[in-house]
């Protein structure tokens, strides 16, 4: 399946696609600063607007201090912070310095902190939240922790951008069935790659204004949102955390052209008095969780909006898009962008991918690597099913990744937490449907007493990120097994909705 070419405008030859080959996220965006200086490129949710120019300097301060703390090529460098421009003078400073960035959730917990770190080994991590200097610390005291702002001593001039396509751009962590977070390492190519196929599909222009309130530790927020405003020299409105107000309020005030969000944030969004300001855009993109198809039709009958899904991964950054001309059909993520091919293969159909955009493979893995891939294809874990027209749909996930208001998390290792509670013998997480959430996470426990109604969802709360806590828990006499004693979760499940 490799009829991408239905994302082409009618003026455009498949023959003459471009997606960047050889060429270096920096590059790209150092290019259009130096030639655009004047132009405003972020809105810092404090500073206001922020030039061409500015960023390009602040990037070389900060690559210079950077480079004077001992930071060389290939490094890698943790970022994760509320969104602003220190945080994105930082990201591309470290990556014009030819480090590789490691975009680090800020909801994580001690034990998901120490397992990067020490999985990663980063040399310099740029945080905003004093507890987890202490907790880097405890795994590795040789790391450089700052603030957003880097607040090091600067060193003299640096050669910058000198990074070739192949070269490392990012380490996504990211987990299977293991529950063991593993790093997804992507390239300059790989992100660059993605970012043109998007820019011809969704018709992305440097006129176009982005509403962002997306977090730029996640592939939707970065991978897409910011490097792709960057490298079309577009503009981006970063907002620290999504409300409702603030995003309306938002695009009145700029005059904005596009939102990007996942479908709780629509969710939210369509139960508003104002959902019918949405029309002012001229794209609203969804991803990262499946959009309900009656959350699709429920937006369009407020504001007109034709929300245009899309599929994508932390490996491989964007698949699959619904087409920007013509249907957005419910239900379904569309077709492959260009450059991707997307094979159906087994019993059920698991979907398996190529293209300029995935990934080198996981960090230090190389069983997993071996895996992941099948003769070339990666093997995504999803599964999926064409309709008489070609559009892709996502059916299913061969592995139990939960997606819960557009964050993955991975029941295994919700269970490992649960399993460390006193009265819990045995334990299992599944996914339950949520109109708000996508899904939800229930846990199914076999205790050696009552528990109380949010015993669980504290215990776990206090060691893993927010989104991770069950929202319910449900106590049994004893899990559902198959002849081989493996725990029927498809059951589970089941009698969780009943």
């Amino acid at each position: 399946m490799s009829n991408w070419h239905r994302h082409l405008p009618e003026q455009l030859h498949p023959s003459e696609i471009e997606l960047g080959v050889g060429e270096t996220l920096p590059a790209v965006w150092v290019s259009n600063w130096q030639t655009h200086p004047e132009r405003n490129v972020i809105h810092d949710p404090a500073l206001g607007w922020i030039s061409a120019g500015d960023l390009l300097d602040r990037s070389e301060v900060i690559a210079r201090r950077l480079a004077n703390a001992g930071v060389e090529l290939g490094d890698r460098v943790l970022l994760s912070a509320a969104s602003s421009v220190e945080l994105v003078a930082a990201h591309t400073a470290a990556l014009r310095l030819g480090a590789v960035v490691m975009p680090t959730n800020g909801a994580y917990r001690a034990e998901e902190v120490t397992h990067v770190v020490s999985d990663a080994r980063p040399k310099v991590a740029i945080v905003d939240r004093p507890e987890w200097s202490e907790w880097i610390h405890s795994c590795d005291s040789t790391v450089l922790v700052t603030s957003p702002s880097v607040e090091m001593e600067e060193g003299p001039s640096v050669r910058l951008d000198q990074i070739g396509a192949g070269s490392s751009a990012l380490i996504g962590y990211t987990s299977g069935t293991t529950g063991r977070p593993k790093g997804a390492v992507l390239s300059h190519g790989n992100l660059l790659s993605s970012v043109r196929a998007l820019e011809i599909a969704w018709r992305w222009q440097p006129q176009d204004i982005l509403i962002l309130a997306l977090p730029l530790f996640h592939m939707h927020g970065l991978g897409v949102g910011l490097h792709g405003s960057l490298a079309i020299g577009a503009q981006a409105v970063l907002l620290p955390e999504f409300e409702v107000t603030d995003v309306l309020d938002s695009i009145k005030k700029h005059h904005a052209s596009m939102f990007f969000g996942v479908p709780t944030m629509y969710s939210r969004l369509v139960e508003s008095s104002r959902a019918g300001e949405l029309s002012q855009l001229r794209l609203c993109v969804s991803g990262s969780a499946p959009l309900a198809a009656a959350l699709h039709r429920r937006i369009q009958e407020v504001s007109g909006q034709r929300v245009l899904e899309r599929y994508g991964m932390t490996e491989t950054a964007m698949l699959v898009s619904n087409p920007y001309e013509g249907e957005r059909r419910p239900g379904s993520v569309g077709f492959p962008l260009p450059g991707v091919e997307v094979l159906l293969k087994g019993d059920p159909p698991e979907i398996l991918v190529k293209g300029p955009n995935v990934f080198q493979g996981y960090w230090e893995r190389p069983e997993a690597n071996s895996q992941a891939f099948d003769d070339g294809w990666f093997r995504t874990g999803d599964l999926g099913a064409l309709d008489p027209d070609g559009y892709l749909s996502i059916v299913g996930r061969a592995k139990e990744m939960i997606i819960s208001g557009g964050f993955n998390v991975y029941p295994r290792e919700v269970e490992d937490v649960i399993s460390q509670h006193e009265a819990i013998r045995e334990c299992a997480v599944v996914g339950e449907p949520d109109e708000e959430w996508g899904e939800t996470v229930v846990a199914f426990v076999v205790a050696d007493r009552e528990l109380s109604l949010d015993e669980i969802k504290n215990f776990v709360g206090e060691r893993l990120a927010h989104y991770k806590r069950p929202r319910r828990t449900y106590r049994i006499d004893s899990m559902p097994r198959n002849a081989l004693g493996k725990v029927q979760k498809h059951r589970l499940a089941e009698q969780s909705i009943s």
